[in-house]
């Protein structure tokens, strides 16, 4: 004898009409139900423990309910790694999606050619948070594209004027101020400098902006010649570091444009017998977790993690939302440890 097949919960909600919440607040608001109809569907939810359909019900409204959160690899001396800045973030952007009832779909990868394609137009994601960007004229490009397809995506980054698309970020400029504003306070004037000042890499440049604003306030000239490259990882701080004491250069101080170059910085010094605060005073950027666990612990400029993901998050929502937004800046804050000797 051939048995009959059970409806599906998308056939119970086709009879009574609707895709709502619970099918059996659907059938006592709708008039156009028979109470005999009414009771056979409620009958036949309660025997296949009927429960909401939540892709169906988001195909009426175009919506998956989820954010991508792109996470890309920085390219270091030897191989790419992700920058534990951004790791930092993960919880907060976490928990502002979650608050704000989406789902959260995270993919560590290198640069693509075609987000949108890839999440938004795939129906993977309603909108995309980027972290990190690699060289920024190449990836402002690549966004460039993303805005004229009217895209929903934010990038944590600088804040530039007529750049596409939506940015948060931290105010760098202010934090390089902090950085050298403090370390002169406590009597250097011969602060080395440890980044890359390039169109390609602006939040470097900004905070190399701030270090000169803050000589330019105590009336002391920026040593041109203590300014050597680095970027984000350790190793290229210990590098750097490296060529700054064999070059013979005086040096009293070494404002780094990241915690991880400070961290490389910190095992040259040593390399070379010099303590750290009491030989040369260092400042990093960024207050990653470990900043204030090493020995030293790190004297640092601190990006608002918090602030950071729940800002994106709404971001991007009140984006996909068809809401007013714009690209704005948090503020960033000195946090004294003991790399730098006693705070003031």
């Amino acid at each position: 004898m051939k048995s009959k097949n059970k409806p599906t919960s998308v056939d119970i909600a086709h009879l009574a009409g609707v895709s709502q919440p619970t099918v059996s607040r659907a059938l006592r608001d709708s008039p156009l139900v028979s109470l005999e109809t009414r009771r056979k569907v409620q009958k036949i939810a309660r025997e296949l423990n009927y429960k909401v359909d939540v892709n169906a019900r988001n195909l009426r409204s175009q919506r998956t309910n989820t954010l991508a959160l792109l996470l890309f690899e920085d390219s270091g001396e030897n191989e790419s790694f992700i920058n534990p800045f951004f790791l930092s973030m993960l919880g907060s952007i976490t928990r502002a999606a979650a608050q704000q009832g989406y789902d959260l779909l995270i993919s560590f990868q290198q640069l693509s050619d075609d987000w949108n394609a890839e999440y938004e137009d795939a129906n993977k994601a309603d909108g995309i948070i980027f972290l990190g960007y690699g060289d920024y004229t190449s990836y402002i490009k690549r966004i460039s594209k993303l805005d004229q397809e009217g895209a929903h995506f934010v990038t944590w980054g600088p804040v530039l004027k007529d750049q596409p698309g939506l940015f948060v970020g931290s105010d760098n400029e202010l934090g390089g101020f902090l950085a050298a504003d403090h370390l002169l306070k406590l009597g250097h004037t011969r602060i080395a400098f440890l980044g890359v000042e390039s169109k390609d890499h602006p939040e470097f440049h900004d905070r190399h902006a701030g270090f000169i604003r803050a000589h330019q306030k105590h009336g002391i000239a920026i040593a041109d010649e203590l300014r050597f490259n680095a970027f984000f990882s350790e190793e290229s701080g210990y590098t750097a570091t490296q060529a700054l004491i064999q070059s013979g250069h005086d040096f009293s101080a070494i404002a780094c444009a990241s915690d991880l170059m400070a961290i490389g910085a910190i095992k040259a010094l040593r390399e070379h017998g010099l303590r750290v605060p009491r030989d040369k005073a260092i400042v990093g950027f960024d207050d990653i977790p470990t900043a204030e666990h090493l020995a030293p612990s790190l004297s640092t400029i601190q990006q608002d993690t918090f602030a950071a993901g729940k800002a994106l998050v709404d971001s991007v929502i009140h984006s996909i939302n068809g809401d007013e937004t714009k690209s704005f800046l948090l503020p960033t804050k000195l946090i004294v440890r003991d790399s730098c000797g006693a705070g003031i």
